[in-house]
């Protein structure tokens, strides 16, 4: 038996509380992992409120965790006690349904969440399954490692499935948790990159980031401006925004790619993506391979996302900077910290 103790919450939209759960036996095929960081992810709130719901009470959120090999199931493979990992959104797919076996393991119908129902990572240990246990690579900034889990490998997804080349003209809508690090991305893939952002005080910043361009998402003219450009329009916003305005932007056989959350429906005229093939997508994270192929990546190149540190104890006070919309642009939880 293990005990675990980790910031629950309840019930949906409440503060987190200290708790304590017991994991049971560790499973065949499972790790254990000790705990030294963990990212704040919009997602964490949606599932805490029950935004989308799937949520299941009482649970610990926490799906961008860093750590410690500290238990293998004897039938885990490729690890080692000791061993740096990180766990993200997924921690347990069948592995043996056709999405599975033939390497899309993030599509699986049979998915666990790391979150809701699992516990996740703003505790002292999670649990998951060896194959979502990523190994990172030497040299990988540990404490600001956790948001490529999730919000990381979300955004340079579309790179890897797509073959974006790295001449492509590729635009970020959005400069937050997603989009600051789509930009970096995208500089280091070698596109040149348009930033679209409502604030204008973030011009500076988005280009410090890698943008070569940056247009206002609230100026009709500035969009239309470059109608017919784009090779990849990455959305990373979860608000309604000028659907058509945004679609004209692509080129011909460009594609708009949608990563935020937006919650109403996008309206899509046929026309505009049948005269010039366009297409309009979507994508959750990414399987194992392709986390493992952004932490290469990402350390090849130093590419750090940008965050505040809080103590794992002041979770609540991280929950609320991040509801307020004051997060520059990740949280992340330090474990020894509190």
């Amino acid at each position: 038996m293990s005990l675990m103790k980790g910031w629950a919450v309840q019930e949906a939209g409440k503060p987190l509380v200290l708790s304590d759960f017991e994991l049971g036996p560790l499973g065949a095929e499972e790790v254990e992992v000790a705990v030294d960081y963990c990212g704040v992810c919009h997602s964490d709130l949606s599932m805490i409120n029950n935004e989308w719901g799937m949520s299941r009470f009482p649970f610990v959120p926490g799906h961008e965790v860093i750590g410690r090999v500290t238990g293998l199931g004897p039938q885990a493979k490729g690890l080692k006690l000791g061993q740096r990992v990180g766990i993200g959104w997924t921690a347990e797919t069948c592995m043996h349904c056709r999405q599975c076996l033939s390497g899309h393991q993030n599509l699986c119908a049979q998915s666990v969440p790391t979150i809701g129902g699992h516990q996740g990572g703003f505790a002292d240990k999670v649990r998951a399954h060896w194959a979502w246990t990523i190994p990172l690579p030497e040299g990988i900034h540990l404490a600001s490692a956790g948001p490529l889990l999730c919000g990381g490998i979300t955004v340079l997804k579309p790179f890897l499935a797509y073959d974006i080349s790295p001449s492509a003209r590729v635009g970020v809508v959005g400069i937050g948790g997603l989009g600051h690090m789509a930009i970096k991305f995208a500089k280091a893939w070698g596109c040149e990159v348009t930033a679209f952002t409502s604030t204008a005080a973030k011009a500076d910043e988005a280009r410090s980031f890698g943008a070569h361009h940056v247009v206002s998402s609230r100026d009709a003219n500035a969009i239309g401006a470059i109608v017919g450009s784009l090779d990849l329009l990455l959305v990373t916003v979860n608000v309604p925004m000028d659907w058509n305005a945004f679609i004209a932007t692509l080129a011909p056989r460009g594609r708009m790619h949608v990563v935020g959350a937006v919650l109403e429906p996008i309206p899509v005229p046929a026309f505009s993506l049948i005269m010039a093939q366009r297409e309009v997508s979507g994508s959750p994270t990414g399987s194992p391979i392709d986390i493992a192929t952004l932490l290469d990546f990402t350390t090849r190149h130093d590419i750090r996302p940008q965050v505040e540190m809080f103590p794992m104890n002041q979770v609540n006070e991280a929950l609320k900077h991040l509801e307020e919309g004051k997060a520059r642009y990740r949280i992340v939880l330090e474990a020894k910290a509190g």
